[in-house]
C-alpha cells in the first residue's frame, strides 16, 4: 500500500499532546526515547482524529478510538482517507497504551469530564517467549571481543557488563563513570542502573566484567575520551562522544559473526540470557524480578516458561519412557 500522508494535526490537539508529553517527561521521569515513542504514537492518533474532523478534544468519543484501533490492524476497511500500512497485534497495543495514557491525563487535569479510552481492550497478542542464547554461546560472543585495541576492549567491558547486569542497552549506554562501583577478589562490584522513570537499582557485575570494565577505564576510554567533547559517558564511541543505541547493536552484531553464531542476536538477547541462566540455576524469580528492574513479577515469570519448555525437552529426549 502506497504511504499517504497525514493531515496536520488540528492546533488544539497538538496543544493537548505537546503538555501530556510535558507532563511524562518532567513529572514522572520518562527517557528522551520513551518521550519520542509517545510523540509518534500520538501524532498518528491525531492525525486519524482529524481525518475525522476532530479538532478539539472534547470532541472525541469513543467509538473514534475503537476506529483508530480498526484502523491500525486493518487501513482499508478502515474507512480513512489516510489510511497507512497495518500493524501487528505488539504494535497496536503500544500505540493503545499512548493514547489510554493521554486520555487517562486529560481527565486527571480536568480538561475532559470522560475518558473516552478507558475501555478499549488491546487486540490479543500470541505468547512469545524470550530469546535467550546457551551459556556456551554467550562465552563463544565474549571471546570474540578479545585483544589490546581500543575499541575491541571496550567492546568487551560492553558484552560482559550486558550479560553479568541485565542492563537494556538504553540502560549500558546511558551509563557514567561514577555509577561503576568497585569491589574486591570475592565481591567483583556494581553497577548503578537507571530503568523507567528512572528508578533507580543497584545491580552486582561479578569477576570477569569488573576486570573487563577495568581494563577499558585504563587502557582505552583515555584514548578515546580526547577525541570529543568532555563527557562523563562510561562507554564512548570511536569519536570520543557517548556510544549510541545504533551502535551498541552493531558491537553485538560483529561479535557473533566474528564467533560465527548462527542465531541472530541483539543487546536484549543478553538481557534475555541473563535472566534465563540466572532461573535455570536456581535464582529466585523475585531476585531476578529486582535484577531486571521489572515493575511487576508477572513480566519476570515469562522466563519461567523458557526455563520449563527446556526442561520438558530435556526430559522428553533422555527419558526412557518419554516416548
Amino acid at each position: 500500500m502506497p504511504a499517504v500522508e497525514q493531515p496536520e494535526p488540528a492546533p488544539a490537539l497538538v496543544r493537548a499532546i505537546d503538555r501530556y508529553l510535558r507532563h511524562i517527561a518532567l513529572e514522572r521521569g520518562r527517557s528522551p526515547h520513551t518521550v519520542a515513542a509517545y510523540r509518534r504514537d500520538l501524532a498518528r492518533y491525531a492525525g486519524f482524529l482529524t481525518d475525522l474532523g476532530r479538532e478539539e478534544v472534547a470532541q472525541i468519543e469513543a467509538a473514534d478510538v475503537a476506529g483508530f484501533v480498526q484502523a491500525l490492524r486493518d487501513p482499508a476497511g478502515s474507512g480513512s482517507s489516510t489510511a497507512a500500512a497495518p500493524v501487528g497485534a505488539a504494535t497496536t497495543a503500544r500505540m493503545l497504551s499512548s493514547v489510554r495514557g493521554w486520555h487517562r491525563f486529560l481527565l486527571e487535569e480536568g480538561i475532559l469530564q470522560q475518558d473516552v479510552a478507558a475501555d478499549q481492550k488491546p487486540p490479543s497478542q500470541p505468547k512469545r517467549l524470550p530469546k535467550a542464547i546457551s551459556i556456551a554461546q554467550v562465552e563463544r560472543l565474549l571471546e570474540a571481543c578479545t585483544g589490546d585495541e581500543p575499541m575491541m576492549l571496550r567492546d568487551r567491558a560492553l558484552l560482559e557488563l550486558l550479560y553479568a547486569t541485565g542492563a537494556r542497552a538504553s540502560e549500558a549506554i546511558d551509563l557514567n563513570v561514577d555509577d561503576v562501583m568497585g569491589g574486591d577478589d570475592q565481591v567483583g562490584g556494581a553497577v548503578r542502573l537507571f530503568g523507567k522513570g528512572r528508578k533507580q537499582r543497584i545491580v552486582p557485575i561479578g569477576r570477569y566484567a569488573r576486570e573487563a570494565l577495568e581494563a577499558y577505564l585504563v587502557r582505552a576510554r583515555p584514548l578515546l575520551s580526547p577525541r570529543g567533547a568532555s563527557t562523563p559517558a562510561l562507554f564512548l564511541g570511536a569519536r570520543g562522544a557517548r556510544l549510541s543505541r545504533q551502535s551498541a547493536w552493531l558491537v553485538i552484531r560483529a561479535a557473533a559473526e566474528r564467533a560465527q553464531l548462527d542465531v541472530e542476536l541483539s543487546p536484549h538477547t543478553l538481557r534475555h540470557s541473563f535472566a534465563t541462566h540466572l532461573l535455570e540455576g536456581g535464582a529466585d524469580v523475585r531476585v531476578v524480578q529486582e535484577l531486571l528492574g521489572h515493575a511487576s513479577v508477572a513480566t519476570t515469570q515469562i522466563y519461567t516458561l523458557v526455563t520449563a519448555d527446556a526442561m520438558r525437552e530435556a526430559w522428553a529426549t533422555a527419558h526412557p519412557r518419554a516416548l
